[in-house]
């Protein structure tokens, strides 16, 4: 589903198999109704070669910090898919995962405009001209191999062709990753914050890792309430990749610390999600400038005034 925010100490584990549709339903209702410090959910296409299961070439996981109540995960499974399908979900303890190694090991790095984000494994793939991200194994998500991240990487790539934002804002921090990117690219400050004290903890670590540690600041707040946040406005440039529900409940918030000339650069969010969030933040004065799809999540540049709504697919 989305990377950014694992549970802390994630022991508990939901899993069942469906169609496409149903996973990423079944993935986005769960990350919408439990706590980000509670619970995550990943919906992804099976690996054919191993499989296993019977019913779907999809599989949806669920891990929580606490056992969850599986009568009501099912019924809250059934509300978006059905009743007999949520009777296959299959719940297993496991141990605390590494999840950035997790998602990192075996997998190439990844190309987004200028940018190259990797393991320590693929240091070897690094070019001259890379700007070249390194994201260090850590309790957090945010490797750049889901289309969320790429579409927000392509977004700043496209920027940074047009202009060189002073003042930087990444709202859901993750492992860091979008601040890295702006902080590595422009050499000049960017805030950065997430509700999970691991996620800044893992974002500081990659600032030091990336040689980007005097230009980056994490901290641990909830959306855009933290003094640090408020101190350094107004921002040029905005990131929030995080999901539909806080991207417009924090619209006139995000709206307040952007200066006039600010690019918002917004994802998480399924292509049924578009019209609601572009909707609060018109109420802003915010209009889209230009819109990318990537492996169905949808990836959203805002300008103040906007300009002629452009569409992607990558």
């Amino acid at each position: 589903m989305l990377e950014g925010l694992p549970p802390n100490n994630a022991a508990h584990v939901m899993r069942l198999r469906c169609d496409e549709t149903r996973a990423r339903a079944i993935a986005d209702i769960v990350v919408e109704t439990f706590d980000a410090a509670e619970a995550a959910a990943s919906a992804f296409e099976e690996d054919l070669n191993t499989r296993d299961w019977s019913g779907g070439p999809w599989i949806v996981e669920a891990y929580f910090a606490n056992p969850p109540d599986k009568a009501g995960l099912r019924e809250l499974i059934a509300i978006v898919s059905d009743a007999a399908l949520a009777q296959t979900a299959v719940f297993t303890t496991i141990g605390q995962r590494d999840w950035v190694k997790a998602s990192l090991d075996g997998l190439d790095a990844v190309r987004a405009g200028r940018f190259l984000v990797h393991g320590a494994h693929d240091r070897g793939r690094v070019r001259t001209n890379d700007i070249a991200l390194e994201i260090q194994a850590a309790l957090a998500f945010g490797t750049g191999h889901h289309g969320t991240t790429r579409g927000c990487l392509l977004a700043l790539d496209g920027i940074l062709k047009q202009r060189r934002p002073r003042h930087v804002l990444d709202i859901g921090t993750g492992t860091g990753i979008l601040a890295l990117a702006a902080a590595r690219a422009l050499r000049t400050p960017v805030v950065s914050g997430d509700i999970v004290p691991v996620c800044v903890r893992a974002a500081r670590a990659n600032a030091v890792l990336n040689a980007a540690a005097p230009w980056l600041r994490p901290v641990v707040a909830t959306g855009a309430r933290h003094p640090v946040m408020q101190s350094c406005a107004p921002y040029d440039l905005i990131f929030a990749n995080i999901l539909a529900k806080p991207l417009r409940l924090l619209a006139p918030a995000m709206a307040r610390l952007a200066g006039g000339a600010c690019d918002i650069i917004l994802s998480g969010l399924l292509a049924g999600d578009v019209p609601g969030v572009l909707s609060a933040w018109r109420g802003q004065g915010f209009a889209l400038a230009r819109r990318r799809n990537i492996d169905g999540w949808a990836t959203l540049h805002l300008r103040r005034g906007g300009a002629a709504p452009a569409t992607a697919g990558v």
